[in-house]
């Protein structure tokens, strides 16, 4: 069984979206993974070439504003809802009119909240990574006051122009910080991206179309096959956010409260892999 790894590039809506697959022969179930900020989708390539061995057809793009030729001017091509549908457009140009499995790392986690919300009859699993159920941190952010301490980089990104700058200064030193520790090819796919200032542009319009964007999504209990992984040591993403987001789950809940920070792929990969594989095995879907 093949488990490699490749680069594809799939069309979409008239834009062109670079992602890594893997297993994509197979007759497996789809599994489509979404990577959050400041990322790509490599961080996906342990876990994908794991689940691909087990039969999966797995795919992670490179999202709308992180592909070369997905990058629509304008934050209000960055919404909640607009990202939303990419998810469920990747799923259909893989052939999939029915069900998959979802997951989701950081802002690819905020964008998940949102298609469970939206399309939860084409949801079978979703696994949330780092950032809880959206209403629940946004909950957070303005009532919580380490939540607040711990997002003041958030209402930066809002101001035009001076988050790009921010993180190209010195070099990307902000963004080589973040990254302390990450393998060379990891931050070599970053660079790929973020040395590009239409991308840096794009890649920050997601937190001003994402808070910006006025759009009044159902947010609701959540009934689909959920779990959540969160490293208590997050540096981004603090815990009231995280109790408050149990309390809007009411189906089938895992939750996993992790000795880790915020780049659980990075350095919690083992056990990130285990967790979602464990989760989707729970809940094949019905042929």
């Amino acid at each position: 069984m093949n488990t490699t790894v490749t680069t594809t590039t799939l069309k979409m809506n008239g834009m062109e979206y670079r992602c890594r697959t893997a297993g994509l022969e197979q007759d497996g179930e789809l599994v489509i993974f979404l990577h959050g900020f400041p990322e790509s989708s490599i961080i996906w390539e342990e876990t994908m070439s794991k689940l691909a061995a087990l039969g999966y057809r797995c795919l992670a793009p490179d999202q709308r504003g992180y592909s070369d030729g997905a990058r629509p001017d304008g934050y209000e091509n960055y919404s909640l809802r607009k990202l939303s549908a990419d998810v469920i457009g990747f799923a259909d140009v893989m052939g999939c009119s029915g069900k998959f499995h979802l997951v989701g790392h950081d802002l690819g986690a905020a964008v998940g909240w949102s298609v469970v919300t939206l399309y939860p009859q084409r949801i079978q699993t979703w696994t949330a990574m780092s950032v809880p159920h959206w209403e629940a941190y946004k909950w957070a952010l303005e009532n919580d006051p380490v939540q607040k301490q711990k997002g003041t980089y958030v209402t930066k990104f809002m101001e035009p122009e001076v988050p790009e700058s921010l993180i190209a200064a010195n070099d990307y030193a902000v963004l080589r910080h973040l990254w302390e520790g990450f393998d060379q090819e990891t931050q070599e796919d970053y660079m790929r991206i973020f040395s590009q200032p239409e991308a840096r542009t794009a890649v920050i319009n997601w937190y001003r179309g994402i808070m910006q964007v006025e759009e009044q999504i159902p947010y609701k209990d959540v009934e689909t096959p959920t779990a959540f992984i969160w490293g208590n040591e997050d540096l981004a993403l603090a815990r009231a956010g995280v109790e408050k987001s149990h309390t809007y789950m009411k189906g089938y809940y895992d939750f996993h409260e992790l000795n880790a920070g915020h780049w659980l792929t990075q350095f919690n990969e083992p056990e990130v892999s285990e967790i979602i594989l464990n989760h989707i095995q729970k809940f094949p879907i019905e042929k």
